[in-house]
């Protein structure tokens, strides 16, 4: 099935003006069941597996899972005292985030095993692998940029959109020399050029989860590249990952 409207679409609330950046639509190619006690905070595709990285006190995890049809290959448990938040694969490894726990967590990608805790200065939300460096969001209109080796910290860019802060940056999925954020609370994405921090381009993704399903679930987070113009949405306590074209101008 697919969203009627493709193309040029209103802005969602929630974001600045976007004056003459594209906004758009997706276009929904297929629904894939997602677990809903699932507090997703980060999602990446690699190798014909889908990472997802959850939240809550006690209930984080790591898991693997099947792209085609959402179910659980394996999964492994945070520490008990940490929020988990967002992922990203570096070569044979994992990285992933703890939200206010000063911390970042290195798994062993094939056993779903933790290497090691190394800190992090600040909040943890996104997280996501831009050739040589990995980029961090904390929920601020900041991206900031780490070593992948250790999550050293490397710099920092401003984040606007027509000139104006974009605040809440969350779930991140780093395509090619761009970075795409989900907007914490509200159904935004925004794509980001990250060597000046402008906004190019605007998804909105209002209505994607339908009204018959959003009973107990929270809002969207989670994006993952398939291929092309293909992406994996979802949501926090999201019954539902879609697989969607996103029509937007070339970077």
């Amino acid at each position: 099935m697919a969203l009627a409207a493709c193309g040029a679409a209103a802005p969602a609330p929630g974001l600045p003006d976007p004056g003459p950046v594209p906004v758009v639509r997706p276009q929904v190619l297929a629904e894939i069941p997602h677990d809903p006690q699932a507090f997703t905070q980060g999602l990446e595709l690699r190798d014909g597996t889908l990472y997802e990285g959850t939240g809550r006190v006690g209930r984080s995890q790591l898991r693997a899972l099947d792209p085609a049809t959402g179910a659980v290959r394996a999964a492994s448990p945070l520490p008990p005292a940490y929020f988990g938040e967002g992922i990203t694969v570096v070569e044979d490894r994992i990285w992933q985030l703890t939200w206010q726990d000063g911390v970042a967590v290195e798994w062993d990608r094939a056993a779903l095993r933790p290497l090691r805790e190394v800190p992090v200065d600040g909040e943890g939300w996104g997280l996501c692998l831009l050739g040589d460096r990995v980029v961090r969001s904390d929920g601020t209109d900041r991206l900031f940029f780490h070593d992948p080796a250790d999550l050293a910290g490397t710099g920092s860019v401003a984040v606007t959109l027509d000139g104006a802060p974009v605040t809440r940056l969350n779930e991140l999925e780093c395509v090619g020399d761009r970075v795409w954020a989900n907007v914490w609370q509200t159904d935004d994405l925004v794509r980001i050029d990250p060597s000046t921090g402008v906004v190019d381009a605007v998804v909105d993704a209002t209505g994607l989860l339908p009204a018959g399903q959003r009973a107990g679930a929270d809002v969207l987070n989670g994006i993952a590249h398939v291929d092309g113009d293909e992406y994996l949405l979802t949501g926090k306590l999201w019954p539902t990952t879609f697989r969607v074209r996103l029509p937007v101008p070339p970077a």
